[in-house]
């Protein structure tokens, strides 16, 4: 009898670890075909994307075979009839089947850790020759704020991320108030910002163009609108970028609201409202705000026609530029951003008061 049962459970057995091999074999084929990440944007994304390929190679298999494991044992195991009031076998005691699955788990775990560390240690290096540009990333709910420093030390920020192509770049992260997550998926990189420390990682971007810089992080009602953009530049366009910049800051102008051609946005009150200013990281108004002159329809901010009736110009200034000095009953304090003073020129803000009052008239 003990020989007629094995016979079955040990091709079942095979058959079982035939179709897992089989199964392995498609599934990593699928996570290898399927295109997880955007277009790699600095040198670091080739060793990541690298390190998630061996990831799903190894973790494919794991999942087969738990899966196989579990789903041969509840068809051979399972309850019979008659079996109802009956205890299961007393089985324990098989040394070798738990070194087994202790020491394979522990080996594979130690590997991938250890393949990670060297990576992670690789693509944080800082340059050999030590030259590198260095951004200071300050994130507040709901926004970005980078600061640069200029040859001759001359500081100025701007609420869009400036990098040079080709160049390793530093970034000290630190946040003012909740813990956010400064990202820009092409590179791969991402880190924390917390509030009380300064945290730091290095990219050397590798493609010109316009990336997203996102917060990775669910840091309050206004998450989803934490986005702005990262401009990788020529070198000869980004040190033209550097000098206008600096030259702005050391004449008394506003830096941020400039923008990699120098231009700014145009001073229509009702674009400001419906748009906002893309090159200084003005969020539009409306995305948060109902206001019906405007046709917008948001919820994360008071409805503007019924918060803001009847108040004059001034009231209006006052509550965009400093958002958390009244708070409208119903909302917390920090949702809205702060920074509208400076991601807007003093046209662009006169224009948005301007559009806001009349509007809120009708």
């Amino acid at each position: 009898m003990g020989g007629e049962t094995r016979k079955p459970r040990r091709e079942a057995i095979l058959l079982t670890a035939a179709i897992g091999l089989v199964l392995s074999a498609v599934g990593i084929l699928i996570g290898l075909w399927i295109d997880w990440f955007p277009a790699q944007g600095s040198t670091q994304a080739d060793d990541i994307d690298t390190l998630w390929d061996v990831l799903v190679i190894c973790s494919v298999p794991i999942f087969v075979g738990v899966t196989a494991v579990v789903l041969f044992c509840a068809r051979e195991f399972r309850q019979k009839p008659g079996e109802e009031h009956l205890d299961g076998p007393p089985i324990h005691g098989n040394t070798k089947l738990e070194v087994v699955w202790t020491a394979i788990p522990a080996l594979m775990l130690v590997t991938l850790c250890g393949y990670a560390a060297v990576v992670l240690s690789n693509i944080e290096e800082a340059p050999a020759s030590g030259q590198e540009n260095r951004v200071a990333v300050t994130g507040e709910q709901f926004t970005w704020t980078f600061e640069y420093t200029g040859a001759d030390g001359t500081k100025f920020s701007t609420n869009q991320l400036y990098v040079e192509q080709g160049k390793s770049v530093r970034f000290d992260v630190r946040s003012k108030d909740v813990i956010h997550d400064f990202w820009v998926p092409e590179w791969r990189m991402k880190i924390d910002a917390v509030p009380g420390i300064t945290t730091n990682y290095r990219v050397t971007p590798t493609k010109t163009g316009i990336y997203p810089v996102v917060c990775a992080e669910l840091c309050g009602l206004g998450h989803a609108f934490m986005r702005q953009s990262a401009h990788v530049l020529p070198p000869e366009k980004y040190a033209a970028w550097m000098q206008r910049m600096t030259e702005r800051q050391t004449a008394g102008a506003a830096p941020a609201a400039d923008g990699a051609g120098g231009q700014t946005a145009s001073a229509d009150g009702k674009a400001v409202f419906t748009q906002g200013v893309g090159a200084t990281g003005a969020t539009a108004c409306g995305a948060c705000h109902a206001l019906a002159d405007a046709g917008t329809s948001g919820a994360t901010g008071p409805n503007l026609d019924e918060a803001l009736a009847g108040q004059d110009a001034a009231a209006i200034k006052a509550s965009i530029v400093d958002p958390n000095a009244k708070i409208t009953d119903g909302f917390g304090e920090g949702i809205m951003p702060a920074n509208y003073a400076e991601t807007l020129t003093p046209a662009e803000l006169d224009a948005l008061v301007r559009y806001i009052a009349d509007a809120t008239k009708k």
